[in-house]
């Protein structure tokens, strides 16, 4: 019987591949306005160096990213993609539609919910709150607290702070490597979410074919699924 729920954040809660995209297209605009004189093209090619170096969380991309192509950091022209960025993001990063009801039937029926995520404490908890999910989650577990996933220290981690057996947890994420190898070592339920694949390129994000020696117990087409689960498990 499932009694807690684990999700990863990025791309199983939130869309933040494609909303990156858009936010890096409008710092990129901003910067050539501000005049950065490099082309659009040889600009996006540097950032995806950066971020493919660095990791996709990297902060200072933008400086790295100005003093590779010119030099030194323009605080103007930094500042104009740094705005831009922001503006998009901050307009558009929302939860996948059906996330916030789901998550409030989850509460309702009583099951424990927490996030297991690469990304930093502050970014994992600023995400949150800007999507109003912050009060969804019991708790959160970041890289920073064990390891980067697939080791199986954070999984092991969220057991200790629920207080229940491996079989009494079900992993939600979009990664085979990252979410469901870890969890299902240690014995825990997992859930794939396809939804949150990336099928397209994007800046700062290698798209590899993933190895599927250890499949998902369930396949998420659509968020709300986990509800069906769930049911199943009673």
């Amino acid at each position: 019987m499932i009694k807690a729920i684990l999700f990863d954040l990025d791309n199983t809660l939130l869309d933040l591949y494609k909303l990156k995209q858009m936010a890096i297209e409008a710092a990129v605009a901003a910067m050539i306005d501000a005049g950065l004189k490099v082309s659009r093209k040889k600009i996006i090619s540097e950032i995806d160096k950066i971020y493919r170096e660095k990791g996709i969380e990297y902060q200072k991309v933008f400086d790295d990213l100005l003093k590779r192509l010119i030099g030194k950091v323009d605080y103007k022209i930094l500042a104009s993609g740094i705005s831009a960025y922001r503006k998009i993001k901050n307009a558009h990063l929302d939860p996948y539609p059906t996330v916030i009801p789901t998550l409030t039937k989850l509460l309702k029926k009583g099951y424990k919910l927490g996030i297991i995520s690469d990304a930093p404490k502050l970014q994992i908890w600023t995400r949150l709150c800007d999507t109003k999910l912050q009060h969804f989650f019991d708790f959160v577990i970041s890289a920073e607290d064990t390891k980067k996933k697939p080791s199986t220290l954070p999984f092991r981690y969220a057991l200790k702070e629920l207080k229940l057996k491996p079989h009494e947890v079900l992993m939600v994420g979009d990664s085979i490597e990252k979410d469901i190898i870890g969890a299902k070592k240690i014995g825990m339920k997992t859930a794939l979410a396809r939804y949150g694949k990336v099928k397209e390129k994007i800046v700062g994000v290698k798209r590899t074919k993933e190895k599927i020696d250890v499949k998902p117990d369930f396949v998420l087409t659509k968020f709300e699924d986990i509800l069906k689960i769930v049911e199943k498990s009673l």
